[in-house]
């Protein structure tokens, strides 16, 4: 039996994140009917606000799912099957989306990376530029690979599709970086951004969401994979109404309603530089320990977790065992080929700098029991770069 530990938890993993009180209090309302008058201005009210986050005047699709219901979604919604799809491998979220894409009975090819840099867009625009028959129908990217820390240029990869003059669909991953990091799905000529409720939205898992383009509702009329449960037209047909075409997640929605308002108050401009600046002091406390980030271009470091990296020898799921069984705090494991070589620290969602300082004292105490070398300067340096930062 597992001893009672005193004191709140800390959930330090890159999602699902911490659930503020004021959405876990809408939460806990009654739930309505889902067909009645007061549900569908709750309907109007989330659909239209979630386009505020997502930075679009276009339509976002909220489905009762979790995100890899949404990569599912994006995939039938605007392909056929055997349709070339080019993936861009920054992690094991990437691959997993690669596998998923695989399995839809699609031709996706995986531009093979070191997870430790972003997408390259260079090597995107030369892999369509050699498409000379305009096969490849859609490029797929994660934004912020939740598995490596690692960042990818979405302007960029934009600019090398438009420069290669290919009419490819731009598909991109969110779900760790929506409400969290700078994202603009109009703007920066994306067709259809996955997103979910679980990291920087502060809710718990179950919702996930399609912000999608006119080319991409276009190209959904002419895609022929078979898809039933995730079809836009069904949603888009009734949305308009403010309801759903089969029973929503209620109570999520009403934490939903409250997340947006949340991002809102706050703004998001504000929302932004806070991650950047929690992210900068958890940076600075990894070097002063002397370790080392997963990351390795500064350009591309995420503003939602960082993945440390852990010397030889040592085994990072001992060290994060190690922490939560002294301190009562979470931290994120490594994934596919990075499992036992690094911890990740998640920086996201409802969090300030008392919370990522308690983290990161947890995090030099658990270093100092598991002898792991290192310099014990961390938390001072975090605690220097914040007040730096505050004047």
């Amino acid at each position: 039996m597992q001893r009672l530990q005193s004191g709140r938890h800390f959930l330090q993993i890159p999602g699902p994140t911490n659930v503020p009180d004021r959405i876990l209090r809408a939460i806990e309302r009654p739930t309505i009917d889902h067909r009645g008058p007061e549900f569908k201005g709750l309907g109007f009210e989330v659909l239209e606000g979630i386009k505020e986050i997502f930075q679009t005047k276009q339509p976002v699709i909220i489905y009762p799912a979790s995100g890899t219901g949404a990569w599912e979604a994006a995939l039938v919604n605007t392909l056929s099957p055997g349709d070339r799809v080019l993936m861009y491998d920054t992690g094991h979220f990437s691959s997993t989306w690669h596998k998923l894409a695989t399995k839809l009975g699609l031709d996706a090819e995986l531009l093979l990376g070191n997870w430790r840099e972003g997408a390259k867009p260079e090597a995107i625009e030369q892999a369509l530029s050699e498409d000379e028959n305009r096969a490849i129908q859609a490029v797929c990217v994660v934004h912020n690979d939740t598995a490596t820390g690692i960042t990818s240029d979405i302007p960029a990869i934009r600019n090398a599709i438009n420069h290669a003059g290919h009419p490819a669909l731009f598909l991109v991953d969110t779900i760790s970086s929506l409400g969290s990091m700078d994202y603009r799905h109009d703007e920066w000529g994306v067709d259809v951004t996955v997103g979910g409720s679980q990291k920087g939205l502060m809710l718990p898992p179950g919702l996930s969401f399609n912000a999608i383009s006119k080319k991409a509702l276009a190209a959904s009329s002419e895609a022929k994979l078979p898809r039933s449960y995730w079809d836009w037209q069904d949603m888009l047909n009734v949305n308009k109404q403010g309801v759903f075409p089969y029973t929503p997640a209620t109570n999520l929605l009403y934490g939903l309603r409250e997340s947006i308002r949340m991002l809102l108050e706050e703004g998001l401009d504000q929302v932004f530089s806070r991650h950047h600046r929690l992210a900068e002091a958890t940076r600075t406390a990894v070097q002063a320990w002397g370790l080392e980030l997963n990351a390795i271009n500064p350009s591309e470091y995420s503003n939602s977790l960082t993945a440390v990296v852990l010397p030889p020898g040592h085994d990072a799921d001992a060290f994060r065992k190690g922490v939560l069984e002294c301190f009562n705090v979470s931290l994120g494991s490594g994934l596919g080929r990075l499992n036992g070589k690094v911890f990740r620290i998640g920086h996201l969602g409802d969090f300030n700098e008392p919370m990522l300082l308690g983290t990161l004292g947890a995090i030099e105490m658990g270093l100092d029991l598991a002898e792991i070398p290192h310099l014990p300067e961390g938390v001072r340096a975090a605690m220097s770069n914040l007040v730096e930062n505050k004047r």
